[in-house]
């Protein structure tokens, strides 16, 4: 293969738009013969339509094709037919590596059983912010050491059902207050710091190594001052191939994330992750980004700005890790997918975590949930959590319950309502939805809720970090998937929560937003 277009378009990772080939898609895929195709939720419709789908793209794309996926387990999933694993920090919490292994496992052979044989995760990512915007959940915990074991526990448990993983952030997401989605973060700490925190469990990863790396759209002073991990030499080849003696695949996290495209133009940002060491892009977009950057990546291949051997060693990892890892669909027999199911159901109920001692209600008691009806949260979540369903599930165990729902941009306009409100209840379940950091406005609402002289504790139903700035009992999930909400509502009636915080309480600064002055 010497075409600098086809060379180009094997370290591609592409999207498409739809659950099916369409004749404009299909022939833009046989045209160029990219390297791979990443799905989302607008591509799944149900398991047999994936298969096809997956099935399509090896037929144009050859035996070869990586089809990658993000299904880490609570609020990040696409396929929400197979078994819905709980989120990274929900086994921080159950702390066990064993029972990490057996979720990915379960992860894996339910992706492999659609021809799915590339997943993004796990999150390596060591989350000792509290206002981090974009990991939270995401992240095993705060502890270094804690978060490579469980992800490394994980990556196998995938890896051995026979899908790639893919450990990431690299150099590191978890101290961050801005999401990369969004904006350009800087991680502005010394050297020494980050091999003891961030670096630590990627170096364990490198060891092994897991078959895979994605790169985050991250500036480290310390590391290379003027460039984000994604186009930095010194960051992917320096310290990752080099430093840490990786040998497997690395590919850039999505090039269409605002960290990037609001400062580098499409092209150069896709040649320049190659030419810094990424083996594979994430090009996402119409058509014509992908040929954009196809033909950045080709204008540099055939001007030597991409060396020859450098492509070459990249093609070699790519076509090692199709075959180690290939496309076709595996068995996923129906006693195996409701064992997974159990599975989950299990950590779910094992990761249910008490602070502070909290209350319960009594099955005949008026319970008021008071919460915002739903989240919105941007980023790689594909939905969010919508509180009339937990209240649908509390209702068969506490028949007596009623929803006080509020807007969470006019959160103060609440506070008589929900004096009102409470008087008639005998018990107050406090949910926090979100995944963003509660805003001042609505902070102060749910405080108030225990100013109301009713028995009250706070259900932290997405983000964990909510209980720091509410500092109330509180009962964490970590997550908002069936099993969790189902775990959750047992715990309520009385079954014990094991669970333990997989991050420190105390010196953490409160996740709640600042105030922002009027303009």
């Amino acid at each position: 293969m010497t075409n600098p277009r086809q060379l180009a378009a094997r370290m591609m990772m592409v999207d498409i738009p739809s659950p099916v080939l369409d004749p404009e898609t299909r022939a833009h895929l046989e045209r160029y013969r990219f390297g791979g195709v990443c799905l989302f939720r607008r591509n799944i419709q149900r398991p047999a339509q994936v298969r096809q789908l997956t099935g399509e793209l090896r037929s144009v794309l050859g035996p070869e094709v990586l089809i990658a996926i993000d299904q880490e387990g609570g609020a990040v999933q696409r396929v929400l037919e197979l078994a819905l694993a709980p989120s990274a920090m929900a086994l921080g919490a159950v702390g066990d590596p064993k029972l990490a292994e057996q979720v990915g496992a379960a992860v894996g052979r339910g992706l492999i059983s659609l021809g799915i044989n590339w997943n993004f995760a796990p999150s390596l990512d060591v989350n000792t912010n509290p206002s981090n915007p974009v990991i939270g959940d995401r992240s095993f915990g705060s502890d270094p050491k804690k978060v490579a074991r469980l992800g490394l526990a994980w990556a196998r448990g995938l890896e051995g059902a026979g899908v790639m993983a893919s450990v990431k952030h690299f150099p590191g997401h978890g101290d961050t207050a801005l999401d990369s989605h969004l904006e350009l973060p800087t991680v502005n700490k010394p050297l020494d710091e980050l091999e003891r925190t961030e670096l630590y469990p990627f170096r364990q990863a490198a060891a092994v190594p897991v078959a895979s790396v994605m790169s985050a759209h991250i500036v480290f002073p310390a590391l290379d001052p003027e460039h984000p991990a994604t186009l930095s030499r010194a960051i992917l080849t320096g310290w990752l191939r080099q430093k840490m003696g990786y040998g497997g695949v690395v590919i850039t996290d999505a090039l269409d994330m605002q960290a990037i495209t609001k400062r580098y133009p499409m092209g150069q940002a896709a040649a320049q992750s190659l030419k810094a060491g990424a083996d594979m892009i994430l090009s996402l977009g119409k058509p014509e980004v992908h040929r954009v950057q196809l033909e950045a990546i080709a204008e540099a291949l055939e001007q030597g700005a991409i060396p020859t051997d450098q492509a070459a060693a990249s093609l070699q990892r790519l076509s090692q890790a199709a075959q180690r890892f290939p496309s076709q669909p595996r068995p996923y027999p129906k006693a195996q997918l409701a064992a997974d199911r159990r599975l989950m159901d299990q950590v779910a109920l094992r990761s249910i975590t008490a602070y502070r001692q909290p209350p319960r209600p009594q099955a005949d008691q008026k319970v008021l949930i008071v919460s915002a009806g739903s989240a919105f949260s941007a980023g790689p979540y594909g939905e969010t959590l919508a509180v009339s369903e937990f209240a649908k599930r509390l209702k068969k165990r506490f028949p007596k319950v009623h929803l006080f729902v509020y807007d969470p941009k006019n959160a103060t306009e609440y506070l008589e309502p929900l004096e009102e409100a409470a008087q008639k209840a005998d018990f107050l379940l406090v949910a926090s939805v979100g995944r963003e950091p509660l805003s001042p406005a609505e902070a102060r609402l749910l405080r108030q809720a225990f100013r109301l002289g009713k028995p009250a504790v706070h259900l932290a139903l997405w983000n964990p970090y909510h209980l720091l700035a509410l500092k109330q009992p509180a009962f964490i999930s970590y997550g908002f998937r069936a099993p969790t909400l189902e775990a959750l509502v047992r715990v309520l009636a009385g079954t014990e929560a094991q669970g333990k915080l997989p991050f420190k309480t105390r010196g953490s600064a409160s996740p709640a937003q600042p105030e922002r002055a009027k303009s």
